[in-house]
Order: structure tokens, then sequence, then C-alpha cells
């Protein structure tokens, strides 16, 4: 006989889910018994930074992955994850151990009381099957749901008594199914998109990380091109859409409503490209666009699409529409637009490094195609300013802001990118959210390094509070934390840099090598 536990084991190798992120407890158990040799396990060592190592991973091989959680209380550990995960369209597989049915009701230790209601509205679909026999269709829709667009984490409760179950009749063609989304406007639609374009006078573009997400980074350089656009980076931009040297490229936009429209003043067309419409973030009231400026957005997110408060959308798929748009687009006669001008270098300067300077190195000493990952809030921009970023899946940040993304997620991208360098930037406050994930980096040697910009306080906080004018706020500074002995800790080699000359060696040594490595360097707050 068949049962549920090899039917779903068969579900997830046919469909490429054979890498799975956790951490288990007594429900998990019998799932993850007789556990299959052409299966891997990363366990991590708390549940926000497992899900954020999936989260990484899943991102930069842009299929489902599996999640395995704890029941109620690792899914509670873990929603601060996963609301990065929901915000960055991640498909995300989430299973967790439920008590045995008959424990339910009860309300039975480690019982996940209306389990589907516990990660609402962080999931697009979550569900704890009526019986057990149901378990391995619940498992196919969960993978196909999580992939489809706009993609993102499900979720999935399962009694661990219901996988010694014997499956239903047919459960073995549940393995081979697949489900395709065919979402490509049609030709009226792209006629009069084209029409529109051709037509402005001053058009701008701004792209987001659901055209990286599909690897549309080249079209829409070809678009600009062709159309002599400057280009911007939706705000609180979770990836780089857009290569930051080109001369179309003008930065990252703000997170206001009054100093995006500022930005924009003068366009008559934006087009919104993989983003949503907008993702403020501080509170500025003004105009949402420039008198007289037309906004149309093409997502592939019909949440996305009706919750703008302005402006016309179009819902398709990314990389097919911008693909076809610049297949029916006729060139600009106008000229492109003047580069910006990039940064001077920092000066070299006595005592901690300055955020500027740290870049600088790093932008000179890293391989043109190394990965970023960033959660040093404070330094956003100047990263943005002084980094460049060329290639396809060069850059990661926590979508929904949530700290504890980027230590993990580094260990999951470079698990899933081997052919690259992965570079975590993290603030020293941030670090702590996910430190947990340098033991996973150790125990498995996944070669990520760990830039820590320890400065003692949480930057962006301090920001926030002048703007807020909010004075004299406790809790803002974080004071005598060694990352050296807490990444010696979980097993990571570990350097400190207080200058730029042990900066550079530090980086050297890191690059040369092939395993993990912390650098602390002392910055200025």
């Amino acid at each position: 006989m068949t049962t549920v536990h090899q039917a779903c084991y068969d579900i997830l190798r046919s469909q490429g889910l054979t890498t799975f992120f956790g951490n288990p407890g007594s429900n998990e158990l019998p799932f993850l018994r007789d556990f299959p040799e052409d299966f891997q396990y990363i366990l991590g060592l708390h549940e926000g930074a497992v899900v954020g190592m999936a989260d990484g991973f899943a991102q930069a091989l842009g299929k489902p992955t599996l999640v395995n959680l704890h029941s109620a209380a690792g899914t509670g550990n873990a929603m601060g994850a996963l609301a990065n995960a929901w915000n960055s369209h991640t498909p995300l597989v989430v299973t967790a151990g439920q008590q045995v049915r008959s424990m339910v009701g009860v309300e039975a230790l480690l019982a996940n009381v209306d389990a589907a209601s516990l990660p609402r509205p962080l999931v697009k679909w979550s569900c704890e099957p009526s019986c057990a026999q149901e378990v391995p269709l619940a498992l196919s829709r969960a993978i196909h749901m999580a992939a489809a667009p706009a993609s993102g984490p499900v979720y999935l409760s399962v009694p661990y008594d219901d996988w010694k179950q014997q499956a239903a009749p047919g459960v073995e063609h549940l393995a081979s199914r697949s489900v395709e989304v065919a979402g490509m406007p049609g030709p009226d639609v792209l006629r009069r998109l084209a029409g529109v374009l051709e037509t402005a006078s001053n058009p701008v573009l701004i792209v987001g990380p659901d055209v990286d997400a599909s690897n549309a980074n080249g079209a829409a350089v070809a678009l600009a091109d062709m159309l002599a656009m400057p280009v911007w980076m939706a705000p609180s931009a979770p990836r780089c859409s857009f290569p930051t040297t080109h001369p179309c490229f003008r930065g990252l936009l703000p997170a206001g409503i009054a100093s995006i429209s500022r930005l924009l003043e003068g366009h008559d067309l934006v087009l919104v490209v993989g983003a949503p419409v907008f993702r403020y973030h501080q509170y500025e009231p003004g105009d949402f666009l420039p008198k007289g400026t037309r906004l149309i957005s093409i997502t592939c997110d019909i949440n996305e699409a009706t919750r703008a408060p302005m402006g016309d959308a179009i819902i398709a798929d990314i990389s097919g529409t911008l693909c076809a748009l610049v297949e029916v687009v006729r060139p600009a006669s106008r000229s492109m637009p003047a580069a910006r001008a990039r940064p001077t270098l920092a000066d070299e300067e006595p005592g901690p490094l300055t955020p500027e300077r740290v870049f600088d190195i790093l932008d000179e000493m890293a391989p043109r195609n190394a990965i970023y990952v960033n959660e040093s809030t404070s330094t956003t921009n100047i990263l943005w300013q002084r980094l460049r970023m060329t290639e396809q899946g060069s850059y990661y940040f926590a979508a929904a802001g949530g700290l504890g993304f980027a230590l993990p997620a580094a260990v999951g991208i470079q698990l899933a990118k081997p052919e690259r360098r992965v570079i975590g930037v993290i603030g020293d406050g941030s670090a702590n959210y996910g430190i947990q994930a340098l033991w996973t980096a150790a125990q498995y040697n996944i070669p990520a390094i760990f830039l820590i910009l320890k400065n003692g306080t949480y930057g962006a906080l301090r920001w926030f509070a002048g703007v807020l004018e909010a004075n004299n706020v406790p809790g803002l500074d974080v004071p005598g934390l060694d990352f050296c002995a807490l990444a010696h800790g979980y097993g990571v080699e570990a350097l400190r840099a207080d200058s730029s000359t042990a900066l550079i060696a530090s980086l050297r040594q890191a690059l040369d090598g092939n395993r993990p490595v912390l650098i602390e360097v002392e910055t200025r707050a």
C-alpha cells in the first residue's frame, strides 16, 4: 500500500522540492522519518533564521522551496520572516506539524488550535486537511499555489498521525501534474501601451523587484534605451532590477509621497513595472503625482494593482510583457539622459571608517558578479550610490523591513548560487535577529561573507527620531557586542577591521577562501 508519507515525498521529488529548511519538533518527526538520501535537510537553530534562509534560497532559484516548522510555537517564531517572504513574493511551501487529530480538540500540548488561521494574512493560502487522505492533494495544491503569479508563501498544517495512513486511490496522478499561467496582454493592449509610451514627451521608467525576479533586467534596459527614459528603482526595493552603472539609471526612489512626487515633476508619463505603487514608509503627505502626470503600472499581483492610490494597472507576466513591448514600440528620437556622476571616492580619515569608505573598498574588491544582501538600513542610500551592481540577481533586501533577513538569507542565497560570492552587509543592530544562521553556514560550509557594520546604535531609528521629533528616546544604542566572539562560538572564522588597511586585508582573505567568514568593521555612528 502507498502511505500518505510515501505519496507526499513522491510529489516533492517530482516537483523538485528536495532541499528542506527546518527546525523540527516532536510533531514533525513522523514526516521526517526515513529521510530519503536524495533529499537534503538544512537545519537552522531558530525558525526566523530558517525562513530567512529558505527565503533567500527560493528567491535566488526562482522556484518553490519547502520549509519545515514546529506547530504553533515554531510558526509564531517565524512570522516576522514570513512577512518579508510575503512582501517579496517568495514561493515558500511552509509545512508545520500538528498534534494527532484526536488530541487537537482537547488542546493538548503542542496542538495548533485553528492552525490555518495562524499565519494569515502573511500567506497566499493556508490549510489543514480535513482527513489524512487529503494531505497529498493539499501538498500538491500548496506547491502550485506558491509558484503561481504573484508567487508567495503558503502554509500547510498536518497532524502527525496522518503520515502513516493509507493514501487515497489515484494519488499517483498528483506527482506528475503541472500548472502553468499564461498571463500575456493581448495585441490591442500592447499596441495601446506602446502608443502611449511613443507619444509621451518625457516618460520615466520605475522598475521594481519582480523585474529582477522574472529575469527581465535585460528587457528593462532595452526598453529604457529605445525610449531614452531615465530609470529609478522603486522605493524600499528588495532587489536591483537595473544596472546601477547604466547612464539612464537615477538611483533609488525615496519612500515618501511628497518626495516621490517632486522627483517625478516634469514627466508626463510614469511607467512602473514589477513594483507596488508605491511602498511608502515615512509619513510625508503631499500629491501622489505631479499635476498632469499619468501613471501606468504593469504588475503580476492583483493586490498591488487594486490597492494603488492612483494610475492605471495591467496585470500580466512581467518578463513577457517587457519583451513584447521592446518588439512593438518605436524608438524615440530624443537624446539619452545624461549619466549621473558617480560619487568621488571617500577620503581616508583617522578613527572608525565611514560607511562611504567601507562601500568604496567593497566595490573595488568584490567580484563584479557578487551578490549583496543588505540589512544595514541606515546606510542603504550610500550602498546604492557606491556599489556597482550590474548582473541579474545582485541585490536582496528585507521586503517588509523586518530585521533578521540578511544574515540567514545570505546563507540561503549562497547555497543556491555557489558559483557567485554572496556578501551580507549587516548592521550591528540587525545582525542579532538572525545570528543563529552562522551555525548553519559553519556546519554546511556555506562560504558566505558577513560584513557587520558596527557603530553601536540603531542608525535607522536615530534618523527616524529626528524625522519624528522624538527626543530622549531609550533603547537606541547597542553597546558591548563582540561579533567575532559570537562568530567563533558558532564555528565561523571571524576577522576584525578597524582601518581601511585591515578591511582590505580581511576582504582579500575572505574572498580567497571557500568558507564562511564574518568581518566586524568599526564604523562611525
